[in-house]
This record gives structure tokens, C-alpha cells and sequence, in this order.
């Protein structure tokens, strides 16, 4: 992982304290941690190489689904590596460059997965409301450069985080309660003002994370509409069964991001151990349901994981 070229005001390390107040059970702790990371990197490292071993899967529903997989690995593997070297080894060292690096990939990743699931969203619109322009509205081309929209959307609006925090003085005290360096917590340890650092992390969640959900229920919205209008049972049903994937994996997304925003800024009451522990595992069960969530609810695409998981 890269660091980002800055200046240091303090060249002494943060410590990361993994956990707090939990940190006796940091060994067995780490057993889900490790596992759940274990399955999700099998899990999306699978979807990426099927899709792209199998040409009849090489359509935008199944492309949009490898971003899912590919902004999975990343969100995952930007936290647990470190968090178990904390939990195993107790290495808590991070220098100011690499948590400022930690910091971007996290909240870069999660803004990138979020464009991801708008335009499933928007996937799922035209296929159930305009399915005959299906083919010609969302080309493979066209997802592709959607996807890169969101990728540059997510640099441009989270690389001022970094930016801005590096810019301040860091206090004598350089112990972050969590098990990586997230936005907030990394601010609260800055000597200056941090009104401008909070005030851009709000509007930064409110432009990328609800301004998404507000084009994923207006999609929704529509599709509904759309589905209401149908007069037989049977399409009825098999119109909502589309969605259920994309549905679930945006409640297991928003819902846990959300409730750690939330609490993270409003939440004082919250034993800190509860709001960590959380916020770990959000970052860590989404990755690992969602290749099979879609690996159930998609029959060729199970089928072609069978054909190679099922050989004899």
C-alpha cells in the first residue's frame, strides 16, 4: 500500500489500541475475524474468476457484481491484516503516513461500493421497466465507464480527509481506541480546531452516502410502480425476484454504515469496545455474505461456480 508523500507533524508513531476494553480477548476475537476474512476473500476472488473464465457471464449485471467483489477485497484487506497483527502479535505501531493511507483506501473503497450499488440499482430499473432497450441502455462499455465515475467520484471527494489532517498538529497523546484509523477518531487527536475536519466528514457522508440512497429508493420507487402495473401473479413475482439479492446487499450495506456513523458522532452513551467491535464487523460480513447472496439467488452464475468447484 502506498503512503501517502506527507509531512509528519509528529514523526513518533499512533498507536492503534485494537479493541478497547476487550483486549484479553483479542486471541479469540480474532478467530471470526480471521474466518469471516478467510470466506470473503475465497468468496469474491471466486466470483472475479469465474466471470472471467466464463464468456456467457460477460454482461453488465455480472461485471457490476466483480466491482461488488473487487471493492470487497479491497475494503476488507485495508483493515484485517493489521488488526491481526494487533490481536497475534500485539504490533500497535502505525506511522502518520500509513494511517492517513489506511484512512483513504477505507472510506475511498466504501464511497466506490456505494456508486457500485446505485447503478445495480439503475440496472435493475431498466431490466424490469425498460427491458426491451435493456441491451442497448446498459452496454458492457457503458458500465465500465460508470464504474469509473464512482472510482473518481470516491478519490476526489475522500482524498481531503487525509489532506486536511495533515496539515494540523497532532497532540502528545497518539492512542487511537480502534483497530484502524478512521476518519473521526483520528481527528479527535488533533491539538487545533477540528470544526472544519467533522463539518467536511458530514457533508461528505451526506453527498456520497445519502444523496446514493435517495437514487436507490427513487429507482426502487419506480421499479414498484412499474411491478404494479403488471396484471399477472406469476411476472409479478418473478419481476420482485430480480431485486432480492440486490436488495438484501444493500441492507447489510447502508444499514451497519449508518448506525456506525451515527453513534461514531452522536452515540457518547455507547461503550466504545460495542461501537469498535461493530464497526469491524460491518466492514467484514458484507464481504463475505455477498458473493453468496448472489451465488443463491443466480442460478447460471451458481451453475458456473459448480462447474469448476464440483470437478472430479
Amino acid at each position: 500500500m502506498a503512503a501517502f508523500n506527507l509531512t509528519p507533524s509528529d514523526p513518533s508513531p499512533f498507536i492503534l489500541m485494537g479493541i478497547p476494553g476487550l483486549e484479553a480477548a483479542h486471541i479469540w476475537i480474532s478467530i471470526p475475524f480471521s474466518t469471516f476474512y478467510i470466506i470473503g476473500l475465497f468468496g469474491n476472488s471466486m466470483v472475479l474468476f469465474v466471470v472471467g473464465k466464463e464468456q456467457n457471464l460477460h454482461k453488465p449485471m455480472y461485471l457490476l457484481l466483480c466491482m461488488l467483489a473487487l471493492t470487497d477485497i479491497g475494503m476488507s484487506t485495508s483493515i484485517i491484516p493489521k488488526a491481526l497483527c494487533i490481536f497475534w502479535f500485539n504490533l500497535k505501531g502505525i506511522t502518520l503516513n500509513g494511517c492517513l493511507t489506511q484512512m483513504f483506501f477505507i472510506h475511498a473503497v466504501s464511497g466506490m461500493q456505494s456508486a457500485v450499488l446505485v447503478t445495480m440499482a439503475f440496472d435493475r430499473y431498466v431490466a424490469i421497466c425498460n427491458p426491451l432497450r435493456y441491451a442497448t441502455i446498459l452496454t458492457n462499455a457503458r458500465i465500465a465507464k460508470l464504474g469509473l465515475v464512482g472510482l473518481i467520484r470516491a478519490v476526489l471527494f475522500i482524498l481531503p480527509l487525509p489532506l486536511l489532517l495533515s496539515r494540523m498538529p497532532f497532540c502528545a497523546n497518539h492512542i487511537i481506541p480502534h483497530t484502524y484509523c478512521e476518519h473521526i477518531a483520528v481527528a479527535k487527536m488533533l491539538c487545533g480546531d477540528i470544526t472544519v475536519n467533522r463539518t467536511y466528514g458530514l457533508v461528505t457522508a451526506l453527498v456520497v452516502i445519502w444523496l446514493d440512497l435517495i437514487l436507490i429508493a427513487l429507482s426502487y420507487g419506480l421499479i414498484i410502480r412499474a411491478v404494479l402495473r403488471i396484471s399477472s401473479k406469476k411476472d409479478h413475482q418473478k419481476a420482485l425476484n430480480t431485486c432480492t439479492a440486490h436488495i438484501c446487499v444493500i441492507l447489510m450495506s447502508y444499514t451497519p454504515t449508518l448506525f456506525s456513523y451515527l453513534t461514531q458522532r452522536f452515540g457518547q452513551g455507547i461503550a466504545s469496545y460495542v461501537h469498535v467491535t461493530f464497526a469491524n464487523f460491518y466492514l467484514l460480513v458484507p464481504p463475505m455474505l455477498n458473493p453468496i447472496i448472489y451465488g443463491v439467488k443466480s442460478k447460471e452464475f451458481r451453475d458456473k461456480v459448480g462447474k469448476y468447484t464440483c470437478r472430479r
